[in-house]
């Protein structure tokens, strides 16, 4: 009757029930013993107790500790401030919704994302304290697949892909002249060239400037792309439209593609982060030579599923070089189970086709260009009305007051860092789209970009801050879940986790620490000899607990 009796009788049982054993327990507690006296006693005090007196003890049904969860079970998101968007882009997102069945929120981001790329290359904001940022803005929605993350971006895209058809039309109506002019003009210098020798540069050099310079292509008709490197996003600047997007409903392919593998994943993310910043892009390559790219804007929005999102904003590399605070999140609750079919409802299309009208008005206003150059943007400045400088110096205030030791955002103290100058942008956003031409940022956009800016606040510290969690557990949870899912033994080796399961653990002190993690937590059971897995026999070896 004292605890190493009780933890004694505990793992006889756990290794009983590993063999599908039934287990009851005499309750000594409940015999009326001192401490530390047993059954045996009980014997010597009761000394003409009977077989069925024996048989009569209070006793229970001895179970193994259930297992416990690695991770807390996130509290639900927040509704997206879908009124915050305005009229015509939280409309957009609700005839959406309705539309494909998706979360709100994802239709939210998807629009929110569209209209960010429509109107990034017509203004800057002015922040009041004095910087100039771009209105480019970079979004993920993390939600599982089948959650009608595609469906959702093809109806807020539409524009989109309208202007690019149109720009490609144009382009090629357009190349055969280019490429005339482009033969002809080598032709011209081949001529040139081949009547002159070397005493005769004067005379060379001045047919040359008659030949003039080199015909330029047609822009690239590109406004969006789904997973480029950073280099090719840079080509693609260069030789394509002046403001673009990273757009893909799998940006799973984005992030375990060429650009963010672990040779690449410092160079794309400083980039993107400088890109974000408004800084011209730099590149000096021994093959490609230099390049610089001033009057560049880069939005973007990633659609991934939730292990990838745990992956990318898990990612230490990524949170220290300050990518991940440069990144609004959303990772709403999946519609699926309640998208039965039924009939639109009769606003749906009306606010489509005028969401969509707008954004195809935007994107074919002509583009603030740089005097003498086709590509190279040089945006207006954004200033915010007396009324709206006051509005967001209290936001930044409020913000800065919560981010000490055990503040509130703390926890998210990156992303808080920069959450002014997301909201800035957000309502320079939601102004350009209610009008093009705006001079200037009211109070009312401001705190619609306040507001929104919150929501991304409070869906980080739901997903990042009050659950932080340290990489082993989370890469524990994903072996757990994957020995539920394809694990076909009863029984799992330190070889077989580090040989046949997940890639990144790919050594054994890696696959000793999650066993240690998920046999602490009791989703794993060591057996006493150890087990024949796989036809093998493993000295050591755990019984996995599938049913918590």
């Amino acid at each position: 009757n004292d605890d190493p009796g009780q933890k004694y009788a505990d793992e006889v049982t756990r290794i009983l029930t590993d063999r599908n054993c039934s287990v009851e327990h005499i309750d000594v507690a409940a015999l009326g013993l001192e401490a530390k006296q047993d059954v045996v006693d009980w014997l010597a005090l009761n000394p003409t107790a009977t077989k069925d007196d024996i048989d009569a003890l209070p006793r229970c049904v001895a179970m193994p500790e259930r297992p416990r969860p690695l991770m807390r079970e996130l509290p639900p998101p927040e509704l997206f401030p879908v009124d915050a968007m305005g009229e015509l882009l939280g409309s957009a997102a609700t005839a959406i919704h309705d539309r494909v069945q998706a979360p709100l929120a994802t239709c939210c981001q998807s629009v929110l994302a569209t209209a960010t790329l429509c109107v990034q290359a017509y203004a800057d904001v002015l922040l009041p304290i004095g910087q100039v940022r771009p209105l480019s803005c970079y979004f993920s929605s993390i939600l599982e697949t089948g959650g009608r993350k595609t469906a959702a971006d093809n109806e807020a895209g539409w524009a989109i892909k309208k202007h690019e058809m149109n720009l490609r039309e144009k382009r090629d109506l357009n190349y055969p002249d280019y490429a005339n002019r482009r033969d002809a003009w080598e032709a011209a210098r081949r001529k040139v060239t081949a009547k002159g020798n070397a005493s005769d540069f004067a005379s060379i050099k001045t047919a040359l400037d008659k030949v003039g310079a080199e015909p330029e292509a047609p822009l690239e008709p590109l406004l969006t792309c789904p997973e480029p490197t950073f280099e090719g996003l840079c080509k693609l600047l260069a030789i394509g439209q002046p403001a673009m997007g990273i757009c893909s409903s799998e940006g799973g392919q984005f992030l375990g593609g060429h650009a963010m593998n672990e040779e690449n994943k410092l160079k794309t993310a400083s980039g993107l982060s400088e890109v974000w910043d408004g800084s011209p892009i730099r590149r000096v390559r021994s093959g490609d030579g230099t390049l610089y790219l001033p009057g560049r804007r880069v939005s973007m929005h990633l659609q991934v599923q939730p292990g990838v999102g745990d992956i990318l904003f898990g990612d230490a590399t990524l949170a220290d070089q300050g990518l991940l605070s440069r990144i609004l999140v959303s990772a709403p609750v999946s519609t699926a189970g309640t998208r039965f079919q039924r009939e639109e409802n009769p606003e749906t299309a009306q606010a489509l086709k005028r969401y969509n009208a707008r954004m195809l008005e935007i994107l074919q206003t002509p583009l603030p260009l740089a005097e003498g150059k086709r590509n190279e943007l040089q945006p207006r400045c954004l200033a915010m009305s007396a009324h709206a400088i006051n509005v967001w110096r209290n936001y930044a205030d409020h913000l800065e007051g919560q981010l000490g030791p055990n503040g509130e955002m703390d926890a998210i103290r990156g992303l808080a860092n920069k959450l002014p100058e997301h909201a800035a942008r957000l309502a320079g956003v939601l102004a350009l789209v209610e009008n093009i031409d705006a001079s200037s940022i009211t109070a009312d956009h401001m705190r619609s970009g306040i507001a929104l800016a919150d929501h991304y606040a409070a869906e980080a510290l739901r997903l990042f801050g009050a659950n932080k969690v340290n990489a082993d557990l989370k890469l524990a949870q994903r072996l757990l879940d994957h020995l539920h899912a394809n694990w076909t033994e009863p029984a799992v080796s330190l070889p077989d986790i580090y040989q046949r399961t997940l890639n990144a653990i790919g050594d054994k002190a890696t696959a000793a620490r999650m066993v240690r993690i998920l046999e602490d937590h009791g989703w794993l059971r060591e057996i006493t000899g150890g087990a024949t897995i796989n036809g093998e026999r493993r000295r050591e070896a755990w019984s996995i607990v599938r049913d918590a």
